[in-house]
């Protein structure tokens, strides 16, 4: 018996030791209580100290360590600013939920220090590149943009904002999202005194962040992590301006921040072509206006958009935003906006924003394109274009998130948008030969008023088992839409080929536009030992889209639009079915994450016309889709990640609607319900390396995607008049599009990034570069021409890091493009692209204010007779009063030398296009900026100037 018993007390202590439990905390400011993302979290055995694991805190502040065994064990959490914490832990035989960690500021007397270390500028914290805003100096009431352009490889490129070479989709401040999905209205509206770091990352849905398996699908997203002691209080800027010309400007921002509750109001009103919200407001309706003229061909595949104008103004207040919000021709926007969030109770958090913009457009445009016929001949269109527009966008998007307990939450994200638009243009184009013989000639007005709307929604549940590991979600999806609108055409053309003839053309159209979608994704996770773990998902979703277009012809007995026309109207609907399940497996070690997974897909698409004529087609896609994602941790600064994907994309009802688009007679364009879906393989492979002894980061991306069934346009070039399928008459000289399923489409892309300071002259060395190459093929009169677009480019940047009243940067850019094409070798193109640049902010005395920037912009290789180069100079000079200089006036001066241009080139399968658009010049303006900064619990300082913490910095 007491051998029994001796051998029981064995085997209980073996099993309980052989049991591994999870240690979860959450880390906040002991200030302010706000959660604390990045914070460096070590568990070590305290027999055997160098026994540890590692974790850095999430973006709501949690940390888990999971699979640790019962013993004795140090917690020490560690961030740079913030005094060191420690505490012990006993694990026995449960699981360890902590009390809140409670970090508070390292408070050093500031009076005769010398901090000799070189500061750390950048850092990898596992998946996430994090950049020390305290290391990039920044002119007095600068925006978060202008302080992340200082930052290696991140640029803004056209409104666009660009980290490691990829788009940035998503802006948060302190991990909570801040007006939805638009990064260029959040990074102008947060101050960059008030940012203590910036961090980049992939962020992974809801669902994949509570299950840990990435599937591919993520957004690049950059968080603004504010500084202890500056996220809690009222600030914000107002400013007003008035100048020759007539312009003006007015607006400003307001937030309310609190200890979970957070406001921020924006307002904007001008007419200098400035915005602080993205692109995104400007699509849906706007597009259903038609291809006008030769416009519908920007932005095409192999394409390189350059050039342009560089913005119209300053917003409102900052010299280094003479280079924001560029668009082509004269603007007026009015905006207005908010953000909310808060925390109710201890279970709710939400954050919620509504956005309203009105933009008044006037654009005058001249294009030339050239298009490869065959081996010998090229065709001529040249375009002039008076176009107008008035847009209107709402645009409201909510998160919100309820923790039932420990193991059960919910996730609600609805998005809301509605959009009006009323655009008008005023078109003449010609087709040409080479010997400048005209083959024909259009000139068109078109009126068309469109309004939609665009409604979606998600629901997430989320419920972890009481075993480690094992979870079960179910998100819940949703989304509908409806456009509708009438246009107007009246048209004359004359074609010259063979004979000559007048045709005029006067009709009105009506179109209706609605769809509606449910999907479902059902995801569960099943532990397969310490480090292993299956994931069984299944995820169905029904799609219908319907699209009507009635055209009628204008009669002259009874003064009405009362013929109709059967060759431009069409009912057609589309049913879209796909069920997909699969299995995922996922490996975790020390120094890497690896997951790898497979999925059937088995799609059903339909189609219905039910006018002019009935028909119907049904189509079956049986898919594998592999997928697999691998990071390799060399050091905790140096790491490898490379994720492979698949996916499908099934065309649309406006791709598979067989109806003329007649906007532009000499330019029409089609659908084609025999369209199959695309099938294409991704592949993205990212390495980073950030040395903070040396502080020199590397970054480098590099992408390839090849696409089976690609969906290209076929152009048909007629010579004589063709009657098409549904009667209408193609004359001779003008082309149709219709979208064609080819082969042969692939590209890769890569792109680098390196930064070193240098000392010598306090400032930051940005380089980066890149080569890009695609074969993307198309038809013209059935002969197929593969276009291979090269591309290299590269650049270099230096920005001072002096102090805040010294303030310069200087930068370069070239893109050489290389076009071959298989047709017609002797229209092959190279044309190169430079631009350099050079901004000084200067504060030399007692509140003075003198700044100025130059760029000039060089085109070579244009064949077309558009402007080649240009220099646009701007220049202020403004004087800052009130206590901590919190007005400001300054006198701005845009575009002195009144040179201001907007140049673009396109580059498809098909044909080179060269645009130049009227742009805002010459104008003088005086503004009156007024800065509000009440921080409670941060010390007092004047605007603009950097919180000082007695922690990383040269020397002050």
């Amino acid at each position: 018996m007491r051998y029994f018993t001796t051998l029981m007390l064995i085997l209980s202590f073996l099993f309980i030791h052989a049991q591994t439990f999870t240690i979860t905390g959450r880390i906040l400011g002991k200030d302010d209580h706000a959660p604390l993302q990045g914070v460096h979290v070590l568990l070590m055995d305290t027999p055997d100290t160098t026994r540890a694991l590692g974790e850095v805190s999430g973006l709501e502040g949690t940390f888990t360590f999971r699979h640790v065994a019962p013993g004795r064990y140090k917690l020490k959490a560690t961030y740079v600013g913030l005094k060191e914490y420690e505490q012990s832990i006993i694990v026995t035989n449960a699981d360890i939920r902590l009390a809140d960690i409670m970090m508070e500021p390292v408070i050093t007397p500031l009076e005769g220090i010398t901090v000799q270390s070189q500061q750390i500028r950048t850092e990898m914290r596992g998946d996430t590149v994090e950049y020390n805003a305290g290391a990039y100096k920044t002119n007095p009431d600068a925006n978060a943009e202008d302080l992340v352009t200082k930052m290696p490889g991140i640029t803004v490129e056209q409104g666009t904002v660009k980290a490691q070479g990829e788009d940035v989709k998503k802006v948060l401040v302190d991990g909570r999202e801040f007006f939805g999905d638009d990064p260029s209205l959040a990074l102008r509206n947060v101050p960059a005194e008030i940012i203590d770091r910036i961090q980049v990352f992939d962020k992974l849905s809801d669902q994949a962040q509570f299950t840990g398996f990435n599937d591919g699908n993520t957004d690049k997203t950059m968080n603004i992590v504010t500084r202890q002691g500056m996220n809690k209080g009222r600030f914000g800027r107002f400013f007003a301006g008035y100048g020759t010309d007539g312009r003006y400007q007015v607006g400003g921002n307001l937030n309310l921040f609190g200890q979970q509750r957070r406001l921020t109001i924006i307002g904007l009103s001008n007419n200098v072509n400035q915005q602080n919200f993205s692109s995104q407001d400007f699509l849906g309706v706007a597009g259903m206006s038609g291809r006008r003229g030769g416009l519908g061909g920007f932005g095409g595949r192999g394409g390189r958009r350059g050039g342009g104008s560089f913005g119209g103004g300053p917003m409102g207040f900052d010299m280094s935003n003479f280079f924001i919000g560029q668009q082509s021709g004269i603007n007026t926007t009015n905006a207005i906006g908010f953000n909310y969030s808060d925390t109710w109770g201890q279970k709710i958090k939400i954050t919620a924003s509504y956005f309203f913009n009105q933009v008044r457009n006037k654009t005058n445009s001249i294009l030339d394109r050239q298009y490869f016929i065959n081996d010998t001949t090229s065709q001529y269109y040249h375009e002039t274009n008076d176009a107008a527009g008035n847009n209107y966008n709402h645009r409201f998007n909510m998160r919100m998130q309820y923790n039932i307990d420990s193991s059960n939450s919910f996730i609600f994200t609805p998005r809301l948008s509605f959009q009006k638009n009323h655009s008008t243009s005023d078109l003449t184009g010609t087709n040409s030969l080479l010997n400048e013989v005209m083959i024909n000639s259009s000139t068109s007005d078109y009126n068309a008023t469109y309004s939609g709307y665009d409604l979606s929604g998600n629901l997430l549940y989320r419920h972890k088992f009481n075993k480690t590991g094992r979870t079960v979600s179910v998100n819940i999806g949703s989304a509908c839409n409806n456009k509708t609108g009438n246009s107007d055409l009246l048209s004359q053309s004359r074609y010259n080929v063979g004979y000559d003839s007048l045709q005029t053309n006067d009709q009105n159209a009506h179109t209706v536009a609605d769809g509606y979608m449910v999907s479902g994704d059902l995801a569960y996770t099943e532990p397969l030992g310490v480090n292993s773990q299956l994931q069984f998902s299944y995820d169905p979703s029904y799609s219908k889209d319907y699209s009507d277009k009635e055209t009628f012809l204008f009669d002259s007995i009874s003064g009405q639009y009362s013929i109709p026309d059967t060759s431009l109207s069409n009912k057609y609907s589309t049913y879209n079915t796909i069920h997909r399940g699969g299995i995922s497996y996922r490996l975790r070690g020390v120094k890497y994450n690896f997951i790898a997974g497979v999925n059937y897909q088995h799609t059903l698409l339909t189609g219905d016309q039910t006018f002019p004529s009935s028909s119907r087609l049904s189509k079956n896609f049986d898919n594998l889709l592999p997928m697999a994602v691998m990071m390799y941790k060399f050091s905790s600064s140096n790491n490898l990640r490379i994720f492979y994907r698949t996916f499908t994309n099934t065309p649309g009802v406006g791709q598979l609607q067989d109806v003329i688009d007649n906007t532009n007679p000499l330019i029409l364009s089609t659908g084609n319900p025999d369209l199959k879906q695309q099938y294409s393989h991704l592949i993205v492979a990212r390495y980073g390396r950030t040395d903070p002894d040396r502080i020199k980061p590397f970054f480098i991306f590099l992408s390839g995607m090849l696409t089976q069934n690609y969906i290209g346009n076929s152009i048909l070039f007629e010579q004589a008049d063709t009657v098409l399928q549904n009667g209408m008459i193609l004359n001779a000289g003008s082309q149709l599009t219709r979208p064609v399923n080819l082969r042969g489409y692939w590209n890769v892309r890569s792109f680098f990034m390196y930064g070193v300071p240098v000392k010598s002259i306090k400032s930051n060395l940005n380089l980066h570069g890149g080569i890009s190459y695609s074969h993307t093929p198309g038809l013209i009169n059935g002969n197929v021409n593969d276009a291979n677009t090269s591309d290299f480019n590269g650049g270099v940047v230096v920005s001072s890091n002096i102090s805040e009243n010294i303030d310069f940067t200087v930068a370069y850019s070239v893109d050489y493009n290389l076009v071959k094409n298989s047709i017609q070798p002797a229209s092959d193109n190279n044309y190169l692209y430079q631009v350099a640049t050079g901004k000084i902010n200067l504060l030399p005395w007692k509140g003075l204010i003198l700044g100025s920037d130059i760029s000039y912009t060089l085109y070579t290789g244009f064949t077309s007779p558009l402007v080649k180069d240009y220099l646009l100079w701007n220049a202020s000079i403004g004087y800052k009063f009130l206590k901590n200089n919190a007005a400001e006036v300054r006198l701005y001066a845009f575009d002195i030398l009144n040179s201001n241009n907007s140049i673009n080139r396109t580059v498809t399968d098909s044909y080179i296009e060269n645009t130049q658009t009227e742009v805002l010049n010459r104008y003088l303006m005086i503004i009156f900026t007024y800065n509000l900064r009440n921080f409670q619990g941060a010390p007092q300082f004047q605007p603009g100037e950097r919180w000082r913490d007695g922690m990383d910095h040269d020397h002050f």
